[in-house]
């Protein structure tokens, strides 16, 4: 196997990380729409722990792209 084809496969094992960012994603504002429908009252107090979580998440995506762009570039 030749080096291009390893920076190859490596990036794409990197980008993983991106499609359980996505789940993660999901998963966060799945459950604040359902904890919005059971108490609605409580929903603009969790809005704010909705969005440190999405940033969060969001990092490790960002992570994972600048990982996987440190492998085909670097």
């Amino acid at each position: 196997m030749d080096v291009e084809a390893a920076k190859l496969i490596g990036a794409g094992l990197a980008t993983i990380g991106v499609a359980g960012a996505g789940v993660g994603i999901g998963t966060i504002f799945g459950e604040y729409v359902a904890g919005g429908f059971r108490n609605p009252a409580a929903a603009p107090k969790m809005f704010g722990n909705v969005l440190l979580g999405f940033a969060l998440v969001e990092a490790v995506a960002l992570y994972a792209l600048v990982m996987a762009f440190l492998i085909l570039f670097g």
